[in-house]
């Protein structure tokens, strides 16, 4: 405290800070990437911290492998008749099996056609049936999910779900109500439940309203089942704007796929070999950049993704029948979900003891958020240090210029960015009027034409104003750099994955961009690191890390697939992607673009 105290001491350090910015800015990046990169090796084991499903293990009793596979055919066989979801036979079957059976209407007008689905004007039906809880009164509740699909995909998913409920019918421990939904319309048709269920409109879905309730849901399972066997389960965590659920309940259904002996992987990727290096360490490095690109795009890995918005701890379960030798049949994974229910209710609370914020490197390890948060501080480093150039006091005449000439160029980044967030969606129908293309299409192309137009427009705009200092841009560069910092430090605890891949692109070109002598390679890393070829670069890695390399090609259409869908996911799910890069990111990289080309 002394040597702050100082005025002397305070100015020496200023004066060493000056001196060394450079390659200190240079060593905390790198720190910063290094940090990142070294999570993966020191991440502990994954461990159960609520002590209702700490203690030993339930006994499963249910075979429900060639039940589940008659049910499967029905399915299939009504839903091939009727051309769609089978409304009154999944009704009149789950009556059968004792439920309390109610359906919910809904329809939804999308904001420009869906071609990934070719739907725009959506309509359908959930079914689900409720169990109610013989021990206790019915305040809270257990789900399990299945999205429907077109042509056969969930049908096998189905079928379990209905041999599950049956199951569950016959037996007197539960202290939790049931609940068997089945969605229509897959992401969609979860919004509409969920919404309804809660009594909320967050996104202007049109429902028919929930006409029968259960408790306060505590957990919940979705679903993804299209095979008679599988060889592995695949589990999803990535929730809706990098969400994740409790980690106790991803460790408490890898824990009963050791028991039973089902295969459990994640991100597609088998657990990893042991060890500090080698093929352990790479496989981990994998899996977790698959996460942390998953988690920066902001949409949900899978239906559980729409629950933790509302405070529900979910996870996506997806079968997979590939070439393995080793197979399990339904029953398998009837005795997992089975057991993972009865554990759950046990639960006198809800999840809270383990953690909300973490990443994993595979599903018998964990990245805590006191772990990873220091790599993104390493790079918010590099922001503050820069903030501090400075070459010495700057001229009288200067000091009492006004601050009036920072607005021309403030108001341009910050319309050019508001215009890329609204235009593109409100314009299609003018864009359709004007050239032959479709709506999805006119969307796409307007987002990429107003957000080339930024970059062209004139950035010079500090001149419009008398009084403009010779070397405001270095003013112009602190206020780029303070917002850059702002947005980031708000993704750090909103996105921690969307915040550093930012912070990893852009931290480099705000540390080093100035006006004068050759422009032309600061020129050529702002565009390298602009957020839009930023999105281009994540598809690339994100198929090589899949192990599926894309050419340059499909990665362009990967890229648009991507910027659709980016938008889409805003109006139909809230994302927070698409407002983020727009009015955020796009808007600090413009300042930035300014600053290069200070006149």
């Amino acid at each position: 405290m002394g040597l702050l105290s100082d005025p002397q001491c305070r100015r020496a350090l200023a004066r060493l800070l000056l001196r060394l910015n450079t390659p200190l800015c240079v060593l905390s990046y790198l720190a910063g990437l290094t940090w990142f990169l070294l999570l993966p090796a020191l991440a502990p084991r994954t461990y159960l911290s609520e002590n209702a499903m700490g203690s030993t293990m339930v006994g499963e009793g249910s075979d429900l492998g060639p039940r589940a596979l008659a049910l499967a055919r029905d399915f299939g066989a009504h839903k091939r008749k009727v051309g769609g979801m089978p409304v009154e036979w999944l009704e009149q079957t789950m009556f059968q099996l004792g439920l309390e059976v109610h359906r919910q209407p809904f329809s939804r007008t999308l904001p420009f056609p869906d071609e990934a689905h070719e739907r725009y004007l959506v309509r359908g039906t959930n079914v689900f049936g409720v169990l109610r809880a013989p021990r206790a009164a019915s305040t809270e509740a257990l789900l399990l999910l299945v999205p429907g699909s077109e042509g056969s995909k969930n049908n096998q998913a189905v079928g379990l779900l209905l041999a599950l409920a049956g199951y569950c019918r016959g037996q007197v421990y539960w202290a939790k109500d049931l609940i068997f939904l089945v969605t229509e319309h897959d992401l969609l048709g979860t919004q509409a439940w969920l919404e309804a269920y809660h009594d909320v409109n967050l996104t202007g879905i049109h429902s028919g309203g929930v006409p029968g309730r259960a408790g306060a849901i505590q957990a919940a399972l979705a679903l993804e089942l299209s095979s008679d066997v599988l060889t592995s389960v695949d589990v999803a965590v990535e929730g809706l704007n990098g969400q994740v659920p409790n980690l106790d309940l991803l460790t408490l259904f890898h824990s009963f796929c050791l028991k039973s002996g089902l295969l459990c992987t994640f991100q597609g990727k088998l657990p990893p070999p042991e060890g500090p290096s080698g093929p352990g360490y790479a496989q981990s490095l994998r899996t977790m950049g698959l996460m942390v690109l998953g988690q920066a795009g902001g949409g949900p890995g899978g239906a559980h993704g729409l629950f933790l918005r509302f405070r529900i701890e979910a996870l996506t379960l997806r079968g997979i029948n590939s070439f393995r030798q080793h197979k399990f049949h339904l029953g398998a994974l009837g005795r997992t979900l089975e057991g993972m229910f009865r554990k759950l209710n046990n639960l006198l609370e809800r999840l809270h003891q383990s953690y909300f914020l973490y990443l994993l490197p595979s599903l018998s390890r964990f990245v805590s958020i006191g772990s990873y948060m220091p790599a993104l501080g390493l790079l918010l480093l590099v922001l503050v240090l820069r903030s501090d150039e400075g070459e010495g006091d700057p001229p009288p005449e200067e000091a009492r210029g006004g601050l009036l000439w920072l607005l021309p160029p403030i108001l341009v980044s910050g319309g050019a960015g508001a215009a890329l967030y609204l235009l593109p969606v409100r314009g299609q129908a003018v864009a359709t009027q004007h050239f032959p293309v479709g709506e999805a299409e006119a969307v796409v192309l307007a987002l990429i034409g107003i957000y080339v137009a930024g970059m062209a427009l004139p950035h010079s705009t500090h001149r419009w104003v008398r009084g403009c200092p010779t070397r405001g841009w270095m003013t112009l560069k602190l206020l780029a750099l303070l917002a850059l910092a702002l947005l980031l430090t708000c993704l750090a605890l909103l996105n921690f994955s969307l915040g550093f891949l930012l912070g990893a692109t852009l931290v480099p070109p705000a540390a080093a961009v100035r006006p004068g002598g050759s422009r032309l390679p600061l020129a050529i890393l702002l565009v390298l690191t602009t957020p839009g070829l930023s999105l281009f670069l994540a598809v690339l890695l994100e198929r090589e890390l899949l192990e599926a390399p894309a050419g340059l090609g499909e990665a362009w259409q990967r890229f648009l697939g991507a910027l659709g869908q980016g938008l889409l996911q805003e109006h139909l799910h809230g994302a927070h992607l698409s407002p983020l890069l727009c009015l955020g990111a796009y808007p600090c990289w413009l300042l930035l673009w300014n600053v290069l080309f200070w006149k």
